[in-house]
């Protein structure tokens, strides 16, 4: 018997026994199903977060306040009131530090914009006249604050693109006062439309001068963190570098002494991230892939019982002549045959779970990329069958071993 016909063989009794073969090989549709999505999800989920920083700008260092060793956040990372950084920090990378294009510090706080009849719940930011420099971006009507507005703690705000559709609708909102915790500002312009960067719905904003959200709306003086714009990605080391220097200076921190601040560039958190993602994403695939080992004893197990079952079809075989390798080859093929099936329809539907996963992200506005590598497919079909090989040898080496007499008289 040639490897063909036994392949014929093994698919009609596969046929024949149609609920039980698509139970046999549902662990291993589920194994690798789970294996594909985790990738495939984790894959865009790392997209995500990598096109949420590339939106940021992958030449921005930021400056926050609190110690921090090279591989753990700042403490203000989580929450915690931090208050060594100043807005003169700021002033100051700007006007010492080489390479730097543009500067802003930002403090935020959370209100209620009302005009007229009309008030939205909102963020709002107090930054520095840089803010479009560091940020990447364009005001869509009207113009931004000076640095003498932003030192003058002025009282004006540019609206994001949504605040403005909410409160004006299709109105000039220019030179029109609105009132934020009862405190009247003058509208000097609205953000062009962003969408959500650096995971934050930028079109919900309201921009104000940092000095005058420090002095009027929250009653600070110190600032929340500092971005910095550097005019080429071959610089950011050293800029970093000459902003940590200035700022020990600044602080009076010795040669000894721990800084109370951290600096970190899109760089280095774009490759931290990496790191944490993959390994994630691998350790997560490593856990689902358990579960083809459970599928692969759940399918020795039905093998066995067919080995039972098909005791006189192997005595009959072994009478006219089947040598024991010939029954070997049978009973693996049809194992291979039920795992082979189980990993085409398991990365099918792997397939199609992610694509809808990509497609509601894509939908709900997050620039997530659809992610399935050749790799991942063939990896998938290919444990299907060495599953099917491993956990068929067994059952097909006990077929093999009887006896053809006394497997003729079995009842």
């Amino acid at each position: 018997m040639t490897i063909l016909d036994g392949l014929k063989l093994s698919f009609s009794v596969l046929r024949t026994n149609k609920i039980r073969s698509f139970l046999t090989s549902l662990g291993i549709i589920i194994g690798i199903a789970a294996v594909i999505i985790i990738m495939s999800v984790g894959a865009g989920a790392q997209s995500l977060i990598i096109n949420q920083l590339n939106s940021v700008g992958t030449n921005l260092v930021g400056v926050l306040p609190g110690a921090s060793d090279e591989e753990g956040p700042p403490a203000s990372v989580f929450g915690i009131v931090v208050t060594t950084l100043k807005y003169e920090d700021a002033v100051a990378i700007k006007k010492q530090v080489d390479n730097v294009v543009a500067v802003s510090s930002y403090n935020s706080g959370v209100g209620t914009i009302n005009y007229q009849n009309n008030s939205v719940d909102i963020n709002f930011s107090g930054v520095m006249s840089d803010y479009l420099g560091v940020e990447d971006t364009e005001v869509y009507l009207g113009r931004f604050f000076t640095e003498e507005e932003d030192r003058g703690s002025a009282r004006e705000v540019v609206l994001g693109y949504q605040v403005y559709q909410d409160l004006f609708g299709s109105d000039n909102p220019l030179g029109k006062r609105v009132k934020i915790k009862k405190e009247s500002f003058e509208v000097i312009g609205v953000m062009k439309e962003r969408g959500t960067a650096g995971f934050q719905n930028q079109d919900d904003l309201v921009l104000m001068p940092v000095s005058t959200a420090q002095k009027i709306m929250l009653g600070l003086d110190y600032v929340n963190y500092i971005r910095v714009k550097i005019n080429n990605t071959e610089n950011i080391d050293r800029a970093t570098e000459d902003i940590k220097f200035l700022l020990r200076d600044r602080h009076d921190i010795r040669i000894d002494g721990t800084d109370d601040f951290s600096v970190r560039n899109t760089k280095d958190a774009i490759d931290t991230l990496l790191t944490v993602t993959n390994a994630l994403k691998f350790f997560l695939a490593a856990i689902a892939g358990i579960s083809l080992i459970v599928g692969g004893v759940g399918v020795m197990n039905i093998m066995l019982a067919a080995v039972s079952e098909r005791v006189r079809e192997v005595g009959l075989r072994k009478a006219v002549g089947a040598r024991r390798f010939h029954i070997m080859i049978q009973f693996v093929l049809e194992t291979m045959a039920i795992t082979l099936i189980g990993g085409i329809i398991g990365v099918v539907l792997g397939f199609l779970v992610a694509a809808i996963v990509a497609a509601t992200a894509n939908y709900l506005g997050y620039k997530w990329d659809f992610v399935i590598s050749f790799t991942s497919i063939i990896l998938g079909t290919g444990v299907a069958a060495v599953i099917g090989l491993v956990f068929g040898l067994y059952p097909a080496q006990k077929a093999a071993k009887l006896d053809p007499i006394e497997a003729l008289r079995y009842e």
